[in-house]
C-alpha cells in the first residue's frame, strides 16, 4: 500500500514543475473566455457606434455603386477610387477591429497564462497520431467538452427562443413599418437579441474558468517520489551533500594544518584540545591560526614539535579558546589577560634560547573566567 500510494499524484505541483510546464507551452486556457470577450466587444461596438458605422459603410457602398463619367473615360482613376473606398471601409470598421484585437489578447491576462514558448510551434508527430487523438476524445477532458458543448447549445438556443418569443410583437410590427423605420427597429432588435444571447454565456464562462484552472493544476500534480526526486535535484542528494561537506572539511583542515608552523605557541588540554596562537607586530590582538580536539589536536602538536613551537599545558584556557574562537579570529577581550601570560612565557623562552641563563618556568595557574570554560568529559 505504501508503494502504491507513492505512485499516486497527490502532491500539488511545485514551482519548478509549473515553470517547466510554462516553458513547454502548457498554461491554463479557456476558449469560452475568448469567445465571450469577442462577442461582447463586438456587441458593445455595434451598440455604441452602430449608427456611425452603418452611416459610413452605407456611404462607401453608395460611392462604390455610383458610376461617374470621369471614371468611365479614365480607367486609371478607378484604382485610386478603389483604394479610397477600401481606406474608408477600414476607417469605418477600425473600432470593431480594435475591440476584437483587445478581446483576443485579453484572455491570457485574465487567466494569468500569458506565455511565449517556441516548443508549441515546433513539429510534434504525436499531434498527428490518431491513437493519441482518439485517447483525447474519450478522456475526461473530452467528455467535459462534450457536455459543455451540449449545455452551451441548450442554453444559447433557449435564450434565443426566449428573446424571439418575448419580442414577437415588435418582430411582427416590422411588417407594417416603412423601410427606413423598419431597418432601424430591426437593428435595435438584432443588437438586443445579440446582447441577451451573449450575456447568457457568462454562466458558461463562470463554470469553465474554474474547471480549466482545476484541470491544469490537477494534470501537473506530482507523486511523492517525484517530489523527493525534485528536492534531490534542487538541493542535492544527502549522500552528495555529505561528500561535499567532507571534502570541504578536509580542505579546511589541510589549510589549517599548513598554518600551524606560523604559530608562536600551542595551548593544550593536554590531550583533548590544542589551540595554536600567533601574535605579530601590527596585530590588534593574538589570533587563533589552528585548533582541534582528539586526533586533530594530536596532529597539531606533532606539527608544532616538528617545527620547534613551544607547547603550554593550560586546560581551562585551551577549552575556553576552543569554544569561543574561530580560525583566523582574534581572541576575545575577556581572555586578553590569560593569553598575555602565555605570550610572556613564550617571549621569555625565546630569550632563553638566544642568551641562555635560567630556564623560564611556565605559568601554573592561568586565570580564566569560569563562565568561559565549558564542561568536558575525560578532559
Amino acid at each position: 500500500m505504501a508503494e502504491g500510494s507513492d505512485l499516486e499524484k497527490t502532491e500539488p505541483p511545485s514551482g519548478r514543475r509549473l515553470e517547466q510546464a510554462r516553458s513547454d507551452g502548457q498554461v491554463p486556457r479557456s476558449h469560452e473566455v475568448g469567445a465571450f470577450l469577442i462577442l461582447v466587444s463586438s456587441a458593445t461596438v455595434f451598440w455604441v457606434l452602430g449608427p456611425w458605422i452603418a452611416h459610413r459603410v452605407a456611404g462607401v457602398v453608395r460611392r462604390g455603386l455610383t458610376l461617374e463619367e470621369s471614371l468611365a473615360r479614365n480607367p486609371d482613376t478607378m484604382l485610386i477610387r478603389f483604394a479610397d473606398l477600401v481606406f474608408d471601409t477600414m476607417i469605418s470598421l477600425s473600432p470593431l477591429f480594435l475591440a476584437l484585437i483587445l478581446a483576443v489578447f485579453a484572455p491570457p491576462f485574465i487567466m494569468r497564462s500569458w506565455n511565449f514558448s517556441i516548443k508549441v510551434i515546433m513539429p510534434d508527430l504525436d499531434r498527428l497520431n490518431p491513437v493519441s487523438g482518439l485517447g483525447r476524445l474519450v478522456s475526461l477532458n473530452g467528455l467535459v467538452q462534450l457536455v459543455k458543448s451540449i449545455l452551451k447549445t441548450l442554453l444559447v438556443g433557449g435564450i434565443a427562443l426566449w428573446v424571439i418569443w418575448n419580442e414577437r410583437g415588435d418582430i411582427f410590427a416590422l411588417f407594417g413599418q416603412s423601410i427606413g423605420a423598419g431597418l432601424v427597429s430591426a437593428g435595435h432588435l438584432i443588437i438586443y437579441s445579440f446582447f441577451a444571447i451573449v450575456l447568457s454565456i457568462i454562466l458558461i464562462v463562470a463554470i469553465d474558468v474554474p474547471y480549466q484552472l482545476w484541470a491544469y493544476y490537477d494534470k501537473l500534480k506530482m507523486t511523492k517520489d517525484e517530489v523527493k526526486q525534485e528536492n534531490k535535484e534542487m538541493e542535492g542528494s544527502p549522500e552528495v551533500k555529505g561528500k561535499i561537506r567532507q571534502l570541504q572539511r578536509e580542505v579546511s583542515r589541510r589549510r589549517m594544518m599548513s598554518a600551524v608552523p606560523s604559530a608562536d605557541v600551542i595551548v593544550t588540554n593536554p590531550t583533548h584540545f590544542s589551540v595554536a596562537l600567533s601574535y605579530k607586530a601590527g596585530m590588534g590582538a593574538p589570533k587563533v591560526v589552528a585548533k582541534g580536539r582528539g586526533e586533530i589536536a594530536m596532529k597539531i602538536r606533532e606539527i608544532a614539535l616538528a617545527h620547534n613551537i613551544p607547547l603550554l599545558e593550560a586546560p581551562p584556557l585551551a577549552r575556553a579558546l576552543y569554544r569561543h574562537t574561530e580560525i583566523d579570529q582574534e581572541v576575545p577581550s575577556t581572555l586578553y589577560t590569560a593569553v598575555a601570560e602565555v605570550l610572556a612565557y613564550v617571549y621569555q623562552l625565546a630569550r632563553w634560547r638566544q642568551t641562555g641563563g635560567n630556564y623560564p618556568l611556565p605559568p601554573r595557574e592561568i586565570a580564566v573566567p569560569p563562565e568561559l570554560v565549558p564542561e568536558v568529559v575525560n578532559g
